[in-house]
């Protein structure tokens, strides 16, 4: 008898915890507030060490200027990201060279940095884009993921160089592309 009252209990408890485990609680909200979702973001959107990636939306009466919103927005800030990897790299690059003249390669490494990414956001390809209308304002959102290729960067930095005689002479192909790949890990990272 003692040992199938404790059965009992013992079951109980058992039935008890898997019951509670499988009920999924729900969120508790503050009033007023509800589960935002956005689109195109998350992991797979995100910087790895092949690919720069970004995320914007807009938003607008229009449909069109909401996708152009998020489409300059989504640029703007993978430009922004690109722009300070290849500056971390070059900073790196050039301080680990010791060149005589580093304030001089620094501002000729600058002023390239600057014409590789404006000329390589011709290279920039939507890879999620998602379109909702609110059925309130009838205001529709854009939500948009660009990505531009590492490498694409790298070989126009590389391109770039060779072109430009006084960066050519100092210039170490292998150490840039150590350089640049350890940049584009931290990002894997983040």
């Amino acid at each position: 008898m003692k040992i199938n009252y404790i059965n009992t209990i013992a079951m109980a408890g058992i039935v008890g915890l898997m019951i509670g485990c499988k009920a999924n609680p729900k969120p508790t909200y503050t009033k007023g507030e509800s589960d935002v979702v956005l689109h195109c973001s998350g992991s797979e959107y995100r910087s790895d060490k092949k690919n720069f990636r970004a995320y914007a939306t807009g938003e607008s009466s229009d449909l069109e200027i909401a996708r152009k919103k998020a489409s300059s927005n989504a640029k703007a800030a993978l430009a922004a990201q690109v722009e300070t990897t290849v500056k971390s790299t070059t900073d790196s690059y050039v301080n680990s060279r010791e060149f005589n003249n580093v304030e001089e390669i620094e501002e000729r490494f600058e002023s390239l940095n600057r014409e590789v990414v404006d000329q390589q956001l011709n290279d920039v390809k939507v890879i999620c884009e998602k379109l909702t209308e609110n059925n309130k304002t009838g205001k529709y959102k854009c939500y948009m993921a660009v990505e531009m290729n590492g490498d694409a960067v790298q070989n126009a930095i590389e391109t770039r160089i060779k072109n430009d005689d006084r960066l050519k002479i100092d210039y170490d192909y292998e150490k840039f592309k150590e350089t640049f790949e350890k940049e584009m890990e931290k990002m894997s990272n983040r």
